[in-house]
């Protein structure tokens, strides 16, 4: 194909580009608007006397360089928020994914054994209603080291609505299923692959949709009380000891936008992986 019979694609493209763009603005105005007024009230009330938060400008004009520049490393726990939000991910995908695989099996065990349920039911009740802070001073007593304290925390937080959710999704499972199952004889790992993982799916994204934020939230809270680790708990800890309020609220603002970007990753994920009329 020559260059002259490939110039008339450019305009079809640029035409598409452009349609799709005008389609999807409408739904960016809303979101626009409303973080603009809330910019705006936010300023206005930093204006007042006695006003102990800084504004949008304010809190700007101060972490400067923490925003155009988040990559400087100047040894030890003195980075850039590239580097501390880097860390803390590296924390949470370990924990996260060791929760997954955990509670996952846990869960289908549960599920389709009743005894097992009974038993472990209980158990699982009382730990999952303990707040992952609560989990911070047994971990260092147990484990004396800090990082697999972090880790620990972060496990111990993510792993309950993977495991409750799997083992709902199992005892979900249409009956019809499970006949269909023994009239065609299959086996353990047929039933596995083929009826018990297929129809629990949805229930298991749906465990592992809430487990990624809950994640995220416990790493930061066990990086604020657990001292000289890099992470975007600390830095906060570190900025708030230092009467950095801006630096505090630029953090809260990369923490947020890091939690949405989880979970519409993970949200993408289930849409690639589920079927359609599981969706």
């Amino acid at each position: 194909m020559t260059l002259a019979q490939r110039r008339p694609a450019s305009p079809r493209f640029n035409n598409n580009f452009i349609s799709r763009l005008q389609k999807q603005l409408p739904d960016f105005i809303p979101p626009i608007i409303a973080i603009a007024i809330f910019l705006v009230v936010w300023q206005l009330f930093a204006f007042t006397p006695g006003a102990t938060l800084p504004g949008p400008v304010q809190v700007i004009q101060d972490t400067w360089v923490l925003i155009f520049w988040p990559f400087y490393d100047r040894g030890g726990i003195d980075k850039g928020l590239f580097w501390q939000i880097l860390a803390s991910l590296q924390r949470v995908a370990i924990s996260y994914s060791l929760a997954a695989v955990v509670g996952i099996g846990l869960g289908i065990l549960i599920g389709v054994n009743k005894t097992m349920s009974k038993a472990l039911d209980p158990i699982f009740q009382l730990l999952r209603t303990v707040p992952p802070l609560a989990w911070v001073p047994i971990s260092l007593a147990a484990l004396r080291q800090n990082e697999p304290a972090a880790l620990f925390v972060i496990f111990i937080t993510a792993i309950w609505p993977i495991l409750i959710n799997t083992a709902v999704g199992v005892t979900q499972i249409p009956q019809d299923y499970n006949n269909v199952a023994k009239v065609l004889q299959l086996s353990k790992k047929e039933y596995f692959t083929n009826i018990l993982i297929p129809a629990a799916l949805p229930y298991i994204f749906t465990g592992l949709r809430i487990a990624i934020g809950l994640a995220w939230l416990a790493i930061i809270a066990a990086e604020i009380v657990m001292s000289g680790i890099v992470g975007i708990g600390f830095f906060i800890w570190d900025a708030y000891q230092n009467n950095n309020v801006s630096e505090v609220i630029l953090a809260l603002v990369y923490i947020g936008v890091v939690g949405l970007l989880l979970d519409k990753a993970m949200a993408w994920l289930q849409n690639k992986i589920l079927p359609a009329e599981q969706k």
